[in-house]
């Protein structure tokens, strides 16, 4: 079949391209941001298979957002994925490229070898993007297979799903806040910082159960939010789960809004109150039954929730280095 030329006879260009993208990569939005350069319109089709490592609906998400002027179409049917495995193979995803595409298609951008049949059969012109990867030397299958490793060609959207959260855990005066620091500058990433000492230095500690209920939704939208500008880790300074802590011990009780919550981090670091207590203005429990009720209320969440946790102790430097080790024995 013999190719025509792109956009030959009518005022509006039409590309379009497919792929799995599992994960989009910055090779990916090379090839996609430079077809979207050189067409009027632009679609995308994002396969999946139901066995696919990655769910297919999160990578169409990730696509719809990367390319958001662009017609990003998901196709999850099981179909051949090669010419050796069906003797229809051409014929099956002209169908399905042209149900993606209904309208006639002036080239077709791909950076593997397939994308010159799939032109062809299209009646589309072939037009490949950086096929030997020398612009951006990555694969989908590179960073699944060591996605911190090849992190920088990881696009924003993409890096929540492979970034790992450590959080500070227990009562007050336990050097959470110091220690979250230490790790941030030592990871060379971000930390979200303790934000119910941001509300209680605002509105004073006088709280009340939707008091904690709005610092937990708080911290949770900060930390969505920093997963996507941390460098593989992200360090957090407590979390909705030391909240629900705070709740038990304020209040005797827990809102059913936190049994609902459950974006827990990745390795909690219980800080031990083997340090001595400070009023900074903003802390309640400087009795020591007190505080050791508070330090196994804290245990007693991270053991219902089943969540992995690590016991944190020392002074000064002794502390930072028993949290990086526990931070290594869990291959984080």
């Amino acid at each position: 079949m013999a190719q025509r030329r792109a956009g030959a006879g009518r005022g509006v260009t039409r590309g379009f391209l497919l792929g799995k993208f599992m994960p989009p990569h910055n090779g990916h939005v090379l090839m996609c941001e430079t077809a979207r350069a050189l067409v009027d319109q632009l679609t995308i089709l994002v396969c999946w298979l139901p066995d696919d490592p990655i769910p297919g609906p999160l990578r169409l998400q990730w696509m719809r957002e990367l390319f958001p002027d662009c017609r990003v179409v998901g196709h999850d049917a099981v179909v051949p994925q090669t010419p050796e495995e069906h003797p229809g193979f051409w014929d099956i995803w002209r169908g399905i490229s042209r149900a993606a595409h209904p309208e006639p298609i002036d080239r077709v951008f791909a950076s593997e070898a397939y994308g010159e049949r799939l032109a062809a059969e299209l009646d589309a012109v072939f037009h490949p993007v950086d096929p030997g990867r020398d612009a951006v030397p990555v694969s989908a299958s590179a960073i699944r297979a060591d996605p911190w490793g090849n992190w920088r060609h990881l696009p924003i959207p993409v890096r929540p799903y492979y970034a790992r959260t450590i959080c500070l855990h227990g009562p007050e005066s336990v050097g959470k806040s110091t220690l979250a620091a230490r790790l941030a500058e030592h990871f060379g990433t971000r930390m979200v910082p303790e934000y119910g000492r941001t509300w209680c230095e605002v509105r004073g500690n006088d709280l009340v159960m939707a008091d904690l209920i709005e610092i937990a939704r708080t911290h949770d939208a900060m930390t969505q939010a920093l997963l996507r500008q941390c460098d593989r880790r992200l360090i957090l300074d407590t979390d909705p789960l030391m909240t629900e802590a705070w709740a038990e011990m304020l209040f005797g009780s827990v809102d059913p809004w936190f049994a609902g919550w459950d974006r827990t981090a990745d390795l909690y670091l219980l800080l031990d109150i083997d340090l001595p207590w400070v009023d900074d203005g903003t802390r309640f429990f400087a009795d020591a039954e007190e505080r050791r009720r508070f330090f196994d209320i804290s245990r007693a969440r991270l053991d219902a929730r089943g969540v992995r946790w690590a016991l944190v102790r020392g002074e000064g430097e002794a502390r930072v280095e028993s949290a990086l080790r526990a931070i290594e024995e869990a291959g984080l």
